[in-house]
């Protein structure tokens, strides 16, 4: 029999796309979110090469260019606050880079005259049955579904409930990450500066608003991490963290307190051994997560329209969509994770020689003769999936 209702957990990126193409193939879709509306503001996330070809199937391409951020080249400096090496605007932000927010809403936007979206709510509960899945909210009733897809994130609720609890998957990378908006106090003009010392770093950014930045903080820290803090304690371990620190950390520091979208967490990765459970499947970074530099987000993006095409493809067959879905992905996954595991050298390397070594290293690709790693560096996890279109698609 083809499943027609799914459930989706998840409305940032990967399951409002995972609704945009479900609804293509006839499928009836519903929206969980925990938070109260969707999340503005956040980090900024890139496209390219097969990537771009999604975001043109979806007809967002032109709404995800009205919100690019159209960041240039950013700057790595010295010890000294002197430049040491220019990483291209290309490496960093691809061909089209838009904050995560701005497309959480062209995706939501896109998606909300046909699915039901219910926000405040997650699931708590998971009781399969021959036919479905009965399903447990928070706050709401409990409802049937024919499908569930777990988009929420590395700290997929859903994952919890049918595969386990988190600390089973995940794999730490040593260090954590923070962020938020403050004041542009540089005069940074699409332009980004990156300063390093031992163990802690900074990356400041500026884009769409001339009036802010986007401060990104990268330090290593407990490898136990730090739990998941309420706001109170993450302000107070960034506090101890970047404490003494040089060059425009001090100023950056006093400006935390007084932001509105403070973002805290440790950096890890997902790896699962299957990313399905009977009739629930995981989608984006519940499934794989990559960590930086893993094209975490065009995958997912991708993973969606694969994951739609291959249940409309199997006729609704569930077991043989999923294996297929998971077949094609489980290598571009595997690309992003490998990606992802380099990522604190560039971020936070943890010694001056670290860091040297560093700066040394990715000034040589500066050099012309180079040019051609540095597309590949960039593109490698964006490509590692081609986009293909699946057939018996409806009118949306």
């Amino acid at each position: 029999m083809t499943s027609k209702t799914v459930l989706v957990s998840g409305a940032s990126v990967a399951g409002p796309a995972a609704a945009y193409w479900l609804h293509q193939h006839g499928y009836s879709v519903t929206v969980v979110e925990t938070a109260p509306a969707l999340r503005p503001g956040g980090q900024a996330v890139d496209f390219r090469g097969e990537q771009m070809k999604l975001l043109g199937a979806m007809g967002i391409a032109d709404a995800v260019r009205e919100r690019e951020t159209a960041m240039g080249d950013q700057v790595v400096l010295d010890q000294a606050g002197r430049p040491a090496f220019t990483v291209p605007s290309r490496f960093i932000s691809g061909e089209v880079e838009v904050l995560r927010g701005d497309l959480a809403r062209i995706l939501y936007d896109r998606t909300k005259d046909y699915t039901e979206y219910v926000f405040g709510d997650r699931v708590t509960a998971l009781t399969e049955t021959a036919d479905g899945v009965q399903v447990t909210f928070r706050h709401g009733a409990p409802r049937e579904f024919d499908l569930v897809v777990g988009a929420d994130g590395i700290h997929s609720g859903v994952r919890a409930v049918a595969f386990g609890p988190e600390a089973s998957f995940r794999q730490g990378l040593g260090y954590h990450v923070a962020g938020f908006t403050a004041p542009n106090h540089l005069g940074l003009d699409h332009s980004g500066l990156i300063h390093s010392e031992p163990g802690r770093s900074a990356m400041i950014a500026s884009n769409r608003e001339p009036e802010t930045v986007t401060v990104g903080l990268y330090f290593r820290g407990d490898p136990r991490g730090y739990g998941r803090p309420d706001l109170a304690r993450q302000k107070e371990i960034l506090a101890d963290v970047y404490a003494g620190a040089g060059w425009e950390i001090p100023r950056l520091m006093r400006a935390m307190p007084e932001s509105d979208d403070l973002y805290f967490d440790s950096v890890g990765q997902i790896r699962l051994d299957r990313w399905s459970a009977g009739r629930v499947v995981l989608l984006g970074d519940a499934a794989w997560c990559a960590g930086p530099g893993g094209s975490g987000t065009g995958l997912a993006m991708m993973g969606a329209q694969i994951l739609a095409g291959e249940l409309a493809a199997a006729g609704g067959d569930h077991v043989t969509a999923f294996a297929r879905y998971e077949q094609r992905l489980r290598k571009p996954a595997h690309v992003g994770h490998k990606n992802g595991a380099g990522s604190a050298n560039f971020l936070v390397p943890a010694t001056q020689k670290g860091i040297h070594t560093r700066n040394r290293g990715y000034k040589m690709m500066g050099n012309a003769l180079f040019g051609k790693l540095w597309d590949h560096m960039g593109s490698r996890a964006a490509n590692a999936v081609e986009y293909r279109e699946y057939p018996h698609r409806v009118a949306s």
